[in-house]
């Protein structure tokens, strides 16, 4: 038992370690990742917040505006118009692009007066003027931005990133080797963020980028990236990267641009600071953004895990052209912030969320937006991880030692209490502290160890029972040897003392029946009555010692203690008495003699266990209590009854009428013992026979008083009620020798028999 113990706390403590290593990130594994973020989004499903101060209006390049104002891309003059309607006549505070504009609005004016340019005509003062005069026909990009200009405006960008190790380039990579793969003007990037912090932090690193044209960007006050390289492997974006550098300078994503512009915040103070954990001098996780007051929890890369505040168009989305009419009501947009981007078909970035697919790419910046306003990001910091491992560590450590010692009942409890507690500290870090915690490990540690325990358990008690069953199958029912398997810490295979019940029981006259029949009818015979006094034995959970020819040796109080192991074995006795009577009706119908049965009791100390020699072992009993039990079976043609018991017998079994039939010394013995034949359950028995009962005892009181004539007076008188009933007779016979022969004052009573 102890091996086995040990084998199970080892083994659980393999799975805590495996565990552990997986959470320390020194032994990933993809199916706790897999089931990680599912948590994470089971997490986000269920906690959306049922009321919402939006700040984010979307300005939604959509199939209505397309089917007005024409295919993407549109005009420049028409969103300078959109911009103008924003600002002036809804009056919005911040507005955002999460869309490109990566090259000059040509059109044919511009291309003819290019040609133009060329020739002889541009010397022309009429030419001249003309195009002085219509500047906002010719180049449209002028006319946007001028619109762009001194508002709070933020335009939005890419960044291109090498597909096979996009966060491991090298940060001094030569800004020629990078020139083809930039277009556009950059924005402002971040002037704190040097290039030795940068070397210092693990920020992702961009190769290249696409910009807007330079007129645009220069009127525009911020800029902002809108990639998102840090998608997880299932596709879905659950993290975004607030900072990205480039060319030894760091650049804030579109999201984090506009919540600087929200704020009033500029890049050249020092409003963005960062707030991160130093090992060592050149060693630094990255922790927080600080925009003032505010403070963004992100990870050692400058990612926030996006705050979805439901699903999508959670967020007041206005169609464009609507904007550029004015049919909007003032107050949807009045002090918001506006995000261009788009919903139509064929131009959509659409993307995959812990609460949906397809969502709009722009929708997700909202929400970014929104919950660094309302400081509703959540994150997990540095010390969980070491808080997790902790959890796993003692939890693994306490589960591992306390199941393997728990029933089935009691580990299925222990195991329920641990999710439970698991459960409650994650919803509480979730909620109240706004702090991730991965219970994935957690719960699969405990589902692994329960199963572990339980499956060990079962193919343990398994192989203990098909054991059990080899060694008692023969000898005890079914149930008993499940009950056995179930309570092996009751069964000592190698000996020992126990307060016990034997059962002898042998067919009278065996040896004369036996001499008529043929050896095939002899078997048959002999199974007949051993089948039916054997199931009685079982009925009774009763272990079958052995077979000895037509006997029977049985036994209770063992393999599995018994305490009521004297009235089982007497229930089955009187039994057994039924079951002679049942098969003796059977012999006559088939014209054969009927069997008699003697049946003895003995309850006491008793040597239990496996008896034998390295070739074959029994498990039995032995000991001058199952002797006497043997002995008592003997007496029972000398008393002319089918069962007698002994005192000890009687006193565990006092529901039970006996008639006491002597005091006696039996053949090998020197100690006396009381012997009675049970009659039936006292509530059973007639009022006649408990008369008889109640003189023989008054006849036997005289007897031992040797009071002769008042023992033989009430002996005659029980002999004519009941003539066939031999112990009558024996007394009658012992009180005319002691007549002859008196045993003398000092006599005790006591009859001495020579035979067995």
């Amino acid at each position: 038992m102890l091996k086995q113990r040990t084998l199970r706390f080892s083994l659980g403590l393999l799975v805590t370690f495996i565990l552990i290593a997986h959470t320390g990130g020194i032994l990933p594994l993809r199916f706790i990742k897999t089931l990680e973020n599912f948590s994470y989004d089971f997490h986000m499903q269920l906690s959306l917040p049922s009321e919402l101060d939006r700040k984010v209006v979307i300005i939604d390049i959509d199939e209505k505006s397309l089917s007005s104002i024409g295919q993407w891309p549109w005009e420049r003059n028409k969103l300078a118009d959109i911009v103008d309607s924003l600002f002036e006549h809804y009056k919005i505070s911040v507005l955002g692009f999460d869309v490109l504009f990566a090259e000059k609005d040509e059109n044919s004016a511009d291309r003819i007066l290019q040609a133009l340019s060329q020739s002889a005509v541009s010397q022309s003062e009429d030419f001249q003027k003309i195009t002085r005069d219509r500047q906002d026909i010719i180049n449209r990009d002028q006319v946007f931005a001028r619109s762009l200009s001194s508002r709070n405006i933020v335009m939005g960008m890419v960044f291109t990133n090498d597909e096979q190790h996009p966060s491991a380039l090298p940060k001094d990579k030569p800004r020629d080797k990078l020139r083809d793969n930039m277009k556009g003007s950059l924005p402002p990037s971040i002037p704190q963020i040097t290039q030795n912090l940068i070397d210092n932090l693990a920020l992702i690193n961009a190769t290249g980028y696409t910009a807007n044209i330079e007129p645009l960007q220069e009127q525009a006050r911020f800029g902002g990236f809108f990639d998102n390289p840090l998608i997880d492997e299932d596709g879905v974006f659950r993290r975004v990267p607030l900072l990205q550098t480039f060319n030894g300078k760091a650049y804030p994503s579109l999201a984090l641009a506009i919540t600087l512009a929200t704020t009033h915040a500029s890049l050249s103070n020092r409003t963005l600071e960062l707030g991160y954990n130093a090992s060592d001098e050149n060693s630094k996780l990255l922790q927080w953004l600080y925009l003032g007051e505010t403070a963004i929890p992100v990870d050692e890369r400058a990612a926030v895990m996006v705050p979805y505040a439901g699903p999508q168009r959670t967020f007041q989305y206005i169609s464009a052209v609507d904007i550029l009419n004015q049919s909007t009501p003032r107050h949807l947009l009045e002090g918001k912030i506006a995000v261009v981007g788009t919903s139509a078909a064929g131009l959509a970035d659409l993307i995959t969320t812990p609460l949906e697919s397809g969502f709009p790419g722009v929708e997700v910046h909202a929400n970014i937006i929104q919950g660094i306003l309302d400081q509703q990001i959540r994150h997990k910091p540095e010390y969980m991880t070491g808080f997790e491992i902790l959890i796993l560590l003692l939890l693994g450590f306490f589960l591992s030692i306390l199941l393997p010692l728990l029933s089935p009942a009691w580990s299925t409890l222990a195991a329920v209490l641990s999710t439970g507690f698991i459960l409650l500290l994650d919803n509480y870090a979730w909620h109240q502290l706004m702090v991730i915690m991965s219970v994935a490990p957690l719960l699969i540690l405990v589902a692994a160890l329960f199963t572990i325990n339980m499956s060990y358990g079962y193919f343990i008690e398994s192989r203990n029972k098909r054991h059990l069953t080899r060694l008692f199958g023969q000898y005890v029912p079914p149930e008993l040897v499940d009950e056995m398997s179930r309570s092996q810490k009751e069964i000592n295979l190698d000996g020992e003392i126990r307060n016990m019940t034997v059962l002898f029981t042998d067919v009278r006259g065996f040896t004369t029946l036996s001499e008529k029949m043929e050896p095939k009818e002899l078997t048959a015979f002999i199974n007949a009555f051993l089948t039916p006094l054997t199931h009685v034995i079982h009925h009774n959970q009763g272990t079958i010692d052995k077979y000895m020819g037509d006997a029977i040796m049985a036994f209770w109080g063992a393999p599995l203690k018994d305490p009521h192991h004297a009235r089982n074995a007497l229930n089955a006795g009187m039994e057994m008495l039924q079951a002679i009577k049942q098969l003796n009706k059977e012999l006559l119908t088939q014209g054969k003699a009927e069997i008699k049965i003697g049946i003895g009791i003995n309850t006491g100390d008793m040597n239990v266990g496996n008896k034998g020699s390295e070739f074959r072992v029994d498990y039995t009993v032995l000991g001058d209590s199952v002797n006497l039990g043997s002995r008592l079976e003997g007496l029972t043609k000398n008393y002319g009854v089918d069962f007698i018991v002994n005192e000890t017998t009687c006193r565990e079994v006092p529901e039970y009428e006996y008639r006491k039939l002597d005091y006696v010394k039996v053949k090998g013995k020197d100690k006396p013992v009381t012997i009675y034949e049970p009659v039936g359950l006292a509530t059973e028995i007639e009022a006649s026979t408990q008369q008889q009962i109640n003189n023989f005892h008054l006849a036997l009181s005289h007897f031992y008083a040797q009071q002769w004539d008042d023992a033989e007076k009430i002996l005659r008188q029980l002999n004519r009620q009941e003539p066939e009933r031999m112990v009558y007779t024996l007394y009658i016979e012992r009180i005319a020798f002691f007549r002859n022969k008196s045993p003398g004052e000092s006599w005790d009573g006591v009859y001495t028999h020579t035979t067995k």
